[in-house]
Order: structure tokens, then sequence, then C-alpha cells
């Protein structure tokens, strides 16, 4: 039986997109190749964050626990999850009557089953045509006012979704210049273009679980080369 490297998982709601707010239980996978500079899960990747030991687990605990909590979907992160096979956790998940959202920068093929898909494209890897025709909805990382062209240059001709989220980069949360950008890109050009937020940061709502892992955020720290 296979085994998938979990991060972490932990019970939380939702604190972003369409879902925000919703009770929700975590699955972050370990490992991603794209190494974004303000990751914030750099304990997935990073060398001066990643832990001792990762736990690898089967699908049938994953789903175990998560029918326990009973929350209304359960979210598969990372990292980047989709470097991983999914297909026997999605389907275990759906067995149980749990739906099955996926979290991912769309730059790798999907293996398994989804009831809703999160497309956060990054620079470092073009998400793949089929993954963005099968999203849900977009979320845009926007750590400089410039981020706005770049992924209107382009995405402009794949934005199926009905919905594109416009989240600043979180360590820049307070940046007026990027703030001030999306609020003007959003009045400029409407839908399909909301202004997004990390509101269960807000609420610190993930710590109150046990199974969180230590935070190790990046936010693009020149010290460690990023």
């Amino acid at each position: 039986m296979s085994k998938l490297p979990v991060h972490e998982y932990f019970h939380s709601w939702q604190g972003e997109g369409l879902h925000m707010g919703r009770s929700a239980c975590f699955i972050r996978l370990f490992g991603c190749p794209l190494h974004c500079p303000w990751c914030d899960s750099a304990g997935t990747w990073h060398p001066d964050y990643v832990p001792d030991k990762v736990e690898r687990l089967e699908s049938e605990e994953l789903v175990r626990w998560a029918s326990s909590k009973k929350p209304e979907f359960v979210v598969i992160t990372g990292g980047e999850p989709a470097i991983h096979d999914l297909t026997d956790l999605t389907r275990q998940l759906h067995e149980t009557g749990l739906p099955v959202h996926l979290e991912t920068s769309g730059a790798f093929a999907l293996k398994g089953e989804f009831d809703w898909i999160t497309l956060s494209p990054k620079r470092a890897q073009a998400a793949l045509p089929e993954v963005i025709a099968k999203a849900s909805e977009q979320k845009w990382i926007i750590e400089s006012p410039q981020d706005l062209d770049y992924w209107w240059q382009q995405l402009e001709s794949q934005l199926s979704t009905p919905t594109v989220w416009l989240h600043p980069e979180w360590s820049k949360r307070r940046d007026p210049q990027i703030l001030t950008a999306i609020s003007e890109w959003i009045k400029a050009k409407g839908a399909p273009f909301r202004a997004g937020w990390q509101l269960h940061k807000l609420f610190r709502a993930d710590e109150l679980d046990p199974g969180i892992a230590k935070p190790a955020p990046l936010g693009g720290n020149p010290e460690l080369g990023y």
C-alpha cells in the first residue's frame, strides 16, 4: 500500500476563495519543486525549514482522521500536491461522502478526482492548459503591482473560471502600492476579478489545531537568498 508524505494535517476552516469560512480538514503534503520566494509553507521543501522527520501515511489513516472531524470538505494542499498520485486518497474520501478540494499551481498533471480546484499559478513553471481548464477558481498572488499585468498577459485568453482572486502576498499585505493596484484593477476590469485575503490568518484559526506544523514563511527573506 503506497503512502503519502504528509507535512501536516489539521482541522480548521477555509480562509480563502469562494468557500471562505467553511469547516475543512487540510492535508498538506510534503514536496514542491517550484520554490516561490514568498512561500508561506517553506517547511514542505526549503532546506532551512524541512523537519527532521516527514510522516508517511496511508490513505486509510488520513481518511479515518478526516471522517472523525466531520468537516464540510477536505482540502489537499502543499507544497505542490499534484506531484503525488492522489487517486487512492481522493477515491477513499469520496467513498466516505467527503468532497475533495485541491489547491495547486497547475504545473503538474492531476492524478485523482476533485470536486473543486483552486489554481494558483506560479512564475517558476507555467500551469498546464488542461489544469487551467479544470479549475473552479483562480488565485493570483500579487507581490508587486507589475504582477497584475504579468498574469493578465499570461492568462487572459484562459480565464474560464467565474472568479479570479487577487491576493496581496502576505508579507506585503499592508503595502499601499499593492493594495491600491489591486483595488484599481478590480474597478477597471470588474468580473471575474475579486479582491482576496487570507482570513484564517487574522483569526489564527489553523493554530488552534494540534496538528499544525511550526510556521515557516519565507516572505522574500534576503538572508535566505530569496
